[in-house]
């Protein structure tokens, strides 16, 4: 059986690995102990943060639409229960963009679920108002 020498393919590897590190600092970039470990540990964050940025982008959109419709009365919530009521499937990234390129667009739907929502006034009058009540500011003295 002939012997096979090994060099080529563990400097292959190292190469793979260091290129991934470049960027890092200290001996993480050049030692490939070290940068065996920071590169797996990269790849464990990168595959977390993929879900965590979904996540941070869904609830930017939340706030863009609750923004946009208290300026029209409602509260997030409220103006999601009334789109639930009448039917309107719409997700909250586009929404989002509704309500900062196409405000005409977005007060359509927020008319639409107000109109959803009408029969419920007389059964907690006020509702409106106090949910969107300015919040109180205090002077601190």
């Amino acid at each position: 059986m002939a012997r096979v020498k090994r060099g080529v393919t563990s400097h292959a590897k190292h190469k793979k690995v260091l290129e991934q590190a470049k960027g890092f600092r200290g001996r993480r970039k050049n030692t490939i102990r070290t940068a065996l470990a920071a590169v797996d540990r990269s790849k464990q964050y990168a595959t977390r943060d993929r879900r965590v940025k979904k996540r941070n982008f869904r609830a930017l959109w939340i706030q863009r639409i609750n923004a946009a419709v208290r300026e029209h009365g409602l509260t997030y919530a409220r103006f999601i229960d009334g789109l639930s009521k009448t039917g309107i499937e719409v997700d909250r990234k586009v929404m989002s963009d509704l309500a900062i390129h196409e405000p005409e667009a977005f007060a359509a739907l927020v008319e639409s679920a107000k109109a959803a929502l009408d029969y419920l006034k007389g059964q907690n009058p006020g509702s409106y108002e106090r949910a969107v009540r300015e919040p109180v500011t205090t002077v601190a003295a």
